[in-house]
């Protein structure tokens, strides 16, 4: 195991990112402390007392100001040359693929965190997504920084691969983690069956002693389906509109409950009053985990309409309660989820969707029961946070 063991992410944390919170909580629950590194916080007010701890216990890179920045570049041009002028061609490498302003000021930030890193005594760093915060670590080690390892997601970085360098990152990188199947098939065919030995799957997780089974009973006059998550294109939110408009003559109970927030409330607000459906929908904006679990122990299903994600936890979260999840066949979501414990539809398929939500709207309370047992044994089987932090510690454990 490293000495001393750092993530550096690129916003943390996040409303949306509570998967990392609890990745990296779950180390120190197993006496592996973790000093946390993010380029920048998060623009956004934060909910959850844990994320709000998180942010007090987060060096942010950028906070340094251009003065640090650049003294810190100055004194390691002189004392690691060599280390310097390594990290500048690959930064020259990265920009060659696009967002060269951008590669530049990852280059900055590398020298302020190897120079950080190398005070700490930090001797591994671990960060998610293969984005800049990736960009970030591979210079610093180039450096003189600690050795790196990545989680790779999807589904935005795996869309611009080679704009971000991805191949590159992945042959650098002492150690890949894929949240899945399907990411891991992605990783090797872009980077190259070089990377296939060092590539592991380590799926995402979350503490199972967190999360109860609900009351099996589900009223067949429980007619609301709850959405966590931000609110944006990508989600497709924007077709739930349409769902409740062919619905809800037949089920006038229809409601869909949105926790999370995001540039798409306005358009599907909108669309809800364009199609005379608005008194179908609830805007509760981000929300505690508490609060979450309780719409999750009363609702009829989760729904998660998304035309791109990778596995999102919000599923995981439902399941682990026991709550039945609409959503639809991509990535790695088909290796969570299946008609045992939801109902999966092809991306952007809106009458499929609406078949899919009355399928839901019909299936009896003991029906429902079996889907909710089926889903935690699932969660509980393959996403316990304590049991994939303790996988990806051996990765570790492993590098040379």
């Amino acid at each position: 195991m490293p000495n001393t063991l750092a993530y550096l992410l690129n916003m943390y944390p996040m409303t949306s990112t509570t998967f990392i919170r609890e990745e990296i909580l779950a180390h120190e629950s197993a006496g592996v402390p973790v000093k946390r590194f993010a380029i920048r916080p998060w623009d956004v007010d934060l909910v959850e007392p844990a994320d709000m701890a998180e942010q007090r216990a987060t060096e942010y890179i950028l906070e340094a100001g251009a003065a640090r920045l650049l003294g810190d570049f100055a004194r390691t041009l002189v004392r690691r040359p060599q280390g310097v002028l390594r990290a500048a061609v690959m930064c020259l490498r990265l920009g060659l693929r696009g967002r060269p302003v951008k590669n530049l000021i990852y280059f900055l930030e590398a020298v302020r965190f190897s120079r950080r890193a190398r005070e700490e005594g930090i001797d591994h760093v671990h960060v998610h997504f293969s984005t800049n915060a990736a960009s970030v670590a591979m210079l610093a080690e180039m450096m003189g920084g600690p050795r790196f390892s990545m989680t790779v997601h999807g589904p935005d970085e795996l869309a611009e691969m080679t704009k971000t360098g991805m191949a590159l990152k992945a042959h650098q990188a002492r150690a890949i983690a894929a949240i899945s199947d399907y990411c891991r098939g992605v990783v090797i065919k872009e980077a190259g069956e070089a990377v296939s030995a060092k590539t592991h799957v380590i799926r995402c997780g979350i503490d199972p002693e967190e999360f109860v089974l609900r009351d099996l009973w589900v009223a067949p006059e429980n007619q609301r389906l709850v959405c966590i998550g931000r609110l944006g294109e990508q989600k497709q939110q924007i077709v739930l509109p349409e769902v409740a408009a062919a619905l809800s003559g037949d089920y006038p109970g229809l409601v869909f409950t949105f926790l999370g927030d995001g540039e798409a409330r306005s358009a599907i607000e909108a669309r809800a009053v364009e199609l005379g459906v608005e008194r179908h929908f609830e805007f509760r904006g981000w929300a505690e985990k508490a609060v979450i679990k309780q719409e999750l122990a009363t609702a009829r299903a989760m729904i998660l309409p998304s035309r791109a994600e990778g596995l999102p936890v919000a599923i995981m979260e439902a399941l682990a309660q026991g709550c039945p999840v609409v959503s639809t066949r991509i990535t790695g979501i088909p290796e969570l989820v299946d008609e045992s414990c939801g109902w999966l539809v092809p991306p952007g398929d809106t009458p499929a969707l609406i078949e899919a939500v009355r399928a839901c709207l019909d299936t009896d309370a003991a029906s429902l029961a079996s889907m909710g047992g089926e889903g935690r044994a699932r969660v509980l089987a393959g996403h316990d946070q304590h049991e994939n932090a303790a996988a990806l510690r051996r990765v570790f454990n492993a590098i040379d």
